[in-house]
């Protein structure tokens, strides 16, 4: 029997795993049901985790405070946990491995963080975690549209849920590595890449004129050169979740007891109805680079149903006034943590704000690089229909654009020091 077969709701081996599953980590009304009684539906699968909805029958309401219904997750035959590289996020949710851990201890360190951001309900509860999976609460909710992420009224919520994950102690290695290393792996995949085109072993279908374009590219040379850019700017590292594009933002359908007694003592902010989902991408890193990435995808929206799957409007880059309306509404929350109050420097807040708009400029640039080559190893092996080779295209596009806008804003700075000079 292969692996689908064994993942079929319908199959009686699948339903008497997950039944066991519940019943032994949920209790309550749980243990009084037989696995025909309970409601199983696959909600998707693949190689990288399969997800089910699990549900007491309407005859056996919870009675100790149980879940009546929990999202069981099975790990499948690829695991992408964090600082794995796979997983869940970017916009094919395609899976590239770029292992910097073994598969258990990815695996491992993936539930220790759900297990830190479910207590601190920045993130789905966590029911329980098991050899091979892990039950999480299940959230009746909507994905944002990307023209949300630009909504007055939400720009100050998803700031302030990326401000509450920044201000985490997480016992994962705290360097920044996790940037530079998953680059410096695509690297050498679309090194591969580049070789199967010149010996065209690569299929390129009609668009080889697009693959060209985007393999002719020293991308070595491209990390190397904004590596030193982000050097000069210090931007803190703090644990980020470094894909918080639009459909990992949720807003709950319905308002459960919990968080109406949440947003009864914050009716203004309704902050339970926003959960952030899939942590796959989690890892200490530059705080421009989660802020900055969280704008570039105000640009993308990932619905298009035909080919390539998804559009992209420069245009709704967010302006002056909705970056600083995002980055007050991040500093204010940040700034009410232990961590910063034990390590506060007394900066202004506007002076602050400022230079997190500086960090923004340069880690724009990361995020269109860091996305290009992710598609382009994606290119290859994914089997989603995307359109990886297109998409490149245009995060590469947007990197060098933005690092034209970089390089002249430099040279003016230098024309206009030199000229001060020579008037004094």
């Amino acid at each position: 029997m292969g692996i689908k077969d064994k993942m079929n709701p319908d199959s009686l081996e699948m339903r008497e795993r997950a039944f066991r599953i519940c019943r032994d980590y949920l209790h309550g009304a749980w243990r009084n049901i037989s696995s025909q009684d309970m409601v199983l539906k696959r909600i998707s699968g693949g190689l990288s985790n399969w997800l089910f909805y699990c549900a007491l029958p309407v005859t056996h309401p919870p009675r100790q405070g149980e879940p009546a219904r929990v999202l069981l997750r099975l790990y499948g035959q690829i695991h992408g946990g964090n600082n794995v590289g796979g997983g869940g996020g970017g916009p094919g949710a395609a899976n590239v491995p770029v292992p910097t851990q073994s598969p258990l201890e990815g695996i491992l360190t993936e539930s220790v963080i759900f297990t830190l951001l479910s207590e601190r309900r920045l993130g789905p509860r966590l029911h329980g975690v098991f050899p091979g999976g892990r039950l999480e609460e299940y959230i009746p909710a909507q994905p944002l549209k990307t023209a949300q992420m630009s909504d007055p009224k939400l720009i100050p919520l998803i700031a302030e849920k990326m401000a509450l994950i920044h201000s985490m102690n997480v016992p994962i290695s705290k360097e920044p590595r996790w940037l530079w290393d998953t680059m410096q792996r695509w690297m050498l995949n679309v090194q591969e890449i580049k070789a199967d085109y010149e010996l065209k072993n690569l299929a390129c279908d009609d668009k080889g004129a697009l693959i060209e374009d985007v393999l002719r590219h020293n991308f070595a040379d491209e990390v190397d050169w904004l590596k030193k850019q982000v050097k000069k700017l210090s931007s803190p590292v703090v644990f980020c979740h470094n894909d918080m594009q639009e459909g990992n933002i949720l807003l709950r359908e319905e308002e459960t007891a919990e968080t109406k007694a949440a947003n009864q003592l914050s009716p203004s902010r309704h902050h339970s109805n926003m959960v952030i989902i899939d942590f796959e991408y989690c890892s200490y890193n530059y705080r421009g680079f989660d802020i900055a990435n969280h704008f570039c995808e105000w640009t993308y929206d990932y619905t298009l149903d035909s080919h390539p799957n998804f559009s992209s409007c420069p245009k709704a880059y967010p302006s002056r006034d909705q970056q600083l309306m995002f980055i007050r509404s991040y500093l204010q929350t940040v700034r009410k943590s232990k961590r910063y109050q034990q390590s506060s420097s007394g900066v202004d807040i506007e002076k602050e704000a400022e230079q997190v708009m500086a960090e923004v400029q340069v880690f724009t640039m990361a995020s269109h690089l860091f996305w290009g080559l992710w598609s382009l190893v994606n290119a290859k092996i994914s089997q989603i229909p995307f359109g990886y080779w297109e998409y490149a295209a245009a995060r590469l596009d947007g990197y060098f654009k933005r690092k034209s806008q970089i390089i002249g804003q430099s040279v003016d700075s230098t024309l206009k020091r030199k000229a001060d000079d020579m008037e004094h």
